[in-house]
C-alpha cells in the first residue's frame, strides 16, 4: 500500500496517501500525519479533511501545512519544526511525490541546527534530491 520513506529516526515522507494508508502508518508506529499537499491540487486524491478523519480514527494526531506551487515560506518551515517538537513518535507527512515534505523537513532540520551534508545524504538515501533548496538550507543553518 503506502510508500513511506524514512529520513530520519522519526522522520517518514510518502507520496498522495489513500485512505488505508493511514492504518498501516498507525499499525507501523507513526504517530502524527503531516498533509503538505493543499486541497484541490488533485480533486481525485483524498483531500485534507478525508486524511483528517481517518487518522483521528486511528488515533494518530494529524496537522496540515500546505505547500502550494508559490515555494516555502518560514512560518511553513516554523510550523513544521513545531509538529516535529509535539510529534510523541515518528511523524509521516506527505504531498504528490514526498518531495515538498522532503523539502520541509530538510529546511526544519537547517532551522533546528541540522547539519546541511547529513540532511542531503538522508534525503538522497530516500531517493529525494535537496540541490533545489540547498542555498536555503545552507541559509538556514547558518542562523
Amino acid at each position: 500500500m503506502g510508500e513511506f520513506r524514512r529520513l530520519s529516526e522519526n522522520m517518514l515522507v510518502s507520496p498522495q496517501l489513500e485512505l488505508g494508508d493511514v492504518a498501516e502508518a498507525a499499525n507501523s508506529g507513526v504517530a502524527m500525519i503531516v498533509n503538505n499537499r493543499p486541497d484541490g491540487e488533485d480533486p481525485d486524491a483524498p483531500q485534507g479533511a478525508a486524511i483528517a478523519d481517518a487518522a483521528a480514527a486511528a488515533g494518530l494526531n494529524y496537522v496540515e501545512i500546505p505547500i502550494g506551487h508559490s515555494g516555502f515560506s518560514e512560518p511553513q518551515v516554523d510550523a513544521m519544526i513545531a509538529a516535529m517538537e509535539q510529534a510523541e513518535g515518528p511523524i509521516l507527512a506527505y504531498c504528490r511525490s514526498g518531495t515538498r515534505s522532503t523539502f520541509l523537513w530538510a529546511l526544519a532540520s537547517a532551522k533546528q541546527g541540522g547539519d546541511p551534508e547529513a540532511i542531503a545524504r538522508a534525503a538522497m538515501r530516500a531517493g529525494y534530491d535537496i540541490g533545489p533548496i540547498r542555498a536555503m538550507l545552507d541559509m538556514l543553518a547558518a542562523r
